[in-house]
């Protein structure tokens, strides 16, 4: 889906005091190695009924979801595209932008995982001579394994074992249609 490196900014913060470094110019950054026919930028854009210039197009949208799941940070891929956090998140929740916001949650989750690629590969260099990287390597593998399921636990009345069944009994009932 993208590189595992992500490309070193072009040149940093062009302001003099960080926090006023908001805007579109006061950032340079290479584009994210992700293909423009990536299957997570075909998404529903939310379009505004009146841009205005410093709306976040739909060209922006793609832009800020390609740099997320590069970079595994909200921020990073904001700064990234030239918008602000809180004009991302007000987006985000606004009604008929549900395709922006689902596209933002796949790229979050490639990004974590690049992140997650990331804490291992760092570990694995640094070996036992930095303990922060063991207690990183940790914490990555023990949330690594919150999203895995015991299977002598699933069965009926477990919600996979349910959700399961109902796209089996689906499959059964389409094919015995055809």
């Amino acid at each position: 889906m993208h590189s595992a490196e992500t490309p070193a900014p072009s040149k940093r913060n062009k302001r003099k005091i960080p926090r006023h470094a908001t805007s579109e110019v006061a950032w340079e950054f290479e584009p994210a190695v992700v293909s423009d026919s990536d299957p997570l930028l075909d998404f529903p854009p939310y379009l505004h009924s009146r841009p205005r210039r410093n709306s976040i197009t739909p060209d922006l949208q793609r832009a800020f979801v390609r740099e997320l799941a590069a970079t595994g940070i909200v921020k990073a891929a904001a700064i990234r595209i030239g918008r602000s956090l809180e004009a991302l998140y007000k987006l985000r929740a606004r009604p008929g932008a549900e395709g922006f916001a689902a596209a933002w949650d796949e790229a979050l989750g490639w990004g974590v995982l690049w992140l997650e690629d990331c804490a291992i590969e760092r570990a694995l260099a640094e070996g036992l001579s930095n303990p922060r990287v063991n207690s990183m390597l940790a914490f990555v593998i023990r949330h690594r394994h919150t999203q895995y399921i015991d299977a002598r636990e699933v069965g009926p009345g477990h919600w996979l074992y349910e959700h399961i069944r109902e796209e089996v009994l689906s499959e059964e009932k389409d094919y015995a249609e055809d």
